[in-house]
């Protein structure tokens, strides 16, 4: 079998070639590069699909991130209180703001950071949460939502991973990812469920006055032209990019139903493996695999992943080192044991190859090197 992708971006674009190359053209001769027409109406389109008032593009989903927090008029040494099991973004903009961050581990089974980890880690100083719906599946959002507001504290969805999936609350009222905090963010990064070919993101809430201020941010603080009313920064979402996404908006929901329908697969696979544990999903949300990330037990990890190399198999560790572990993070005071999950998963994971083109036979050809792995060690 020939080199197997961990994402593949050629197959999904020649699927819809004829529709993005048409995308582009029309930005080419419009000649409206920035802030142009392809922007205003890829957010339109994203704001009907997301079901929310208010979506500001950005130029990548740590702008995002960044822009959200800086909206919300915190200040430094205030305490932010994010999982240290994720992607270096989510702390990044918060010490880079002056803030504290305040790090919680994860739940063993969907690396989501957990209600009582929150409620243990809130202390006066804390003005923000921050979960991460890691690999694609949302937190549990309704216990945070009502931590957060019993102690009076915005809540910032890293929604970076999971655009498309959706969480269902007790009373039946469902919300898609990202959209149930003062803000939620994602990225538009290629590899993403949803992503353009180059970098973008979006923040986007419900909240017309933090709509107002993140819009003012994310344009040098101007509302009026040469009038500066904060202190912003300079991030938007390029008009190209906004064409891109705009087609393969289109195509979002089919993207995940193709990735789930690949998860299923997986799932059959590795399920009679006792070595191995694979995703679990919550009972309150879906989950649109971003990534499939499994766990491997006993030490046994990298020696899969190298018998997976050789046969021409990608993988990838997602996360090797928890940031509380991390140089940069170092100062805050954090040591090995404070989170023990977070520093488990860490030794553990492996991400398979997902993607919306992956086809069964390739998904058999990798399970079939993983059972003879596991058949060949007991």
């Amino acid at each position: 079998m020939e080199q197997i992708p961990m994402v593949d971006l050629k197959s999904q674009y020649l699927k819809i070639k004829d529709e993005v190359d048409a995308a582009i053209q029309e930005v080419l001769d419009s000649t409206a590069f920035v802030r142009g027409e392809a922007v205003s109406r890829f957010q339109r389109h994203f704001e009907e699909y997301l079901g929310v008032k208010h979506v500001i593009p950005v130029g990548n989903g740590t702008d995002a991130l960044q822009i959200a927090l800086m909206s919300l008029g915190l200040r430094p040494g205030d305490e932010v209180i994010t999982p240290t099991f994720t992607f270096v973004a989510t702390v990044e903009v918060v010490a880079l703001l002056g803030l504290t961050p305040v790090f919680v581990d994860v739940d063993p089974y969907t690396f989501c950071m957990t209600p009582e980890a929150v409620e243990r880690a809130i202390t006066p100083k804390t003005k923000a949460i921050v979960p991460v719906h890691l690999f694609g599946q949302n937190a549990e959002m309704e216990a945070i939502l009502k931590i957060a507001e019993n102690h009076h504290i915005f809540v910032v969805e890293d929604a970076c991973q999971s655009i498309g999936s959706v969480y269902k609350f007790s009373d039946g009222i469902v919300k898609k990812s990202g959209c149930m905090g003062h803000f939620g963010c994602t990225s538009f990064f290629p590899s993403k469920n949803l992503g353009c070919f180059g970098d973008g993101g979006a923040l986007f809430t419900d909240d017309d006055d933090l709509a107002d201020v993140a819009r003012c941010m994310a344009n040098h603080g101007m509302k009026v032209r040469y009038h500066y009313d904060r202190v912003g920064v300079n991030s938007r979402l390029d008009s190209l990019q906004a064409a891109i996404l705009d087609v393969k908006l289109r195509h979002l929901d089919e993207y995940i139903s193709h990735r789930m329908a690949s998860a299923s697969v997986y799932d059959k696979g590795l399920s009679d493996i006792p070595q191995v544990v694979i995703p679990r999903k919550s009972s309150r949300s879906t989950h649109s695999y971003h990534q499939y990330t499994i766990q491997v037990p006993a030490g046994k990890r990298d020696s899969l992943q190298k018998i997976l190399r050789e046969n021409g198999i990608p993988s990838m560790i997602y996360y090797p080192i928890p940031l509380h572990l991390q140089k940069a993070y170092g100062h805050y005071g954090y040591k090995s044991g404070d989170f023990p999950v977070a520093e488990r998963l860490s030794r553990e994971v492996l991400s398979l190859p997902m993607h919306s083109e992956l086809q069964d036979d390739v998904s058999a050809f990798i399970l079939q090197k993983i059972q003879e792995f596991f058949a060949e060690s007991v």
